[in-house]
């Protein structure tokens, strides 16, 4: 018997969501939407600024918009249903895993991933809470409000 992989509980939450219909599923990327740009702020913030071309290239992609190419981490990637993704450098700014990790003649400056695993948990608490509402006032009837 082949054993079910474990997901996270994403089958079931797209389940839920299909179930729900359109308005509830654009509700929920608002919210994804908002708690990215809470943590993009952050990262601005923590960005070394030399010219402020690596600041400004922080950008968010939301759900079915491609990253900037040449972004870290990835470079350019398709975000899918629900996924917003939050990504340092452009065509212009190449280096930005160059500052985050160091060189060998240059000292690392994180700005990003730090931000993020100290913003994750707390995001991640508010879009839960966030979302359980959409879709508790969706299965009851109520108006969703976002």
């Amino acid at each position: 018997m082949a054993s079910k992989r474990d997901d996270g509980g994403l089958a079931n939450f797209n389940k839920r969501m299909k179930a729900l219909g359109n308005a509830p599923a654009a509700m929920i990327d608002k919210v994804l939407l908002r708690a990215a740009r809470r943590v993009a702020v952050k990262q601005r913030i923590a960005a070394p600024e030399d010219t402020g071309a690596l600041k400004r290239s922080i950008a968010i992609t939301a759900p079915g918009e491609t990253t900037p190419p040449y972004s870290q981490p990835g470079g350019s990637h398709i975000a899918g249903e629900h996924e917003v993704l939050i990504t340092a450098g452009n065509s212009d700014v190449r280096y930005a895993h160059l500052v985050e990790h160091g060189t060998a003649e240059t000292e690392a400056q994180p700005f990003f991933l730090n931000t993020f695993h100290q913003e994750r948990a707390k995001e991640l608490r508010t879009v839960k809470r966030e979302g359980m509402k959409i879709i508790r006032n969706a299965n009851a009837g109520k108006k969703i409000d976002a």
